[in-house]
């Protein structure tokens, strides 16, 4: 969870990405800031992202992103 925070740190770095749970709902993050993660987050942690994944729901927090990320590498 660490190197994920790191990462969105790297992006927006005044975000509290502990407590934040609407970071596309509220326009933090926008369609360039998430293919950056996902180019980030598959070079880090050695997964695909698959298309169907790329939704709102999983982008919205970190806590959802790790999630995700953890689902991936199983």
């Amino acid at each position: 969870m660490e190197q994920l925070i790191a990462i969105l740190t790297e992006i927006h770095d005044d975000v509290d990405y502990q407590s934040c749970t609407t970071l596309v709902d509220d326009g933090v993050l926008d369609s360039f800031d998430i293919v950056t993660l996902i180019s980030e987050i598959s070079d880090t942690f050695d997964v695909t992202i698959p298309p169907s994944a790329i939704v709102p729901e999983n982008f919205n927090s970190a806590a959802a992103l790790w999630t995700l990320i953890q689902e991936l590498e199983e």
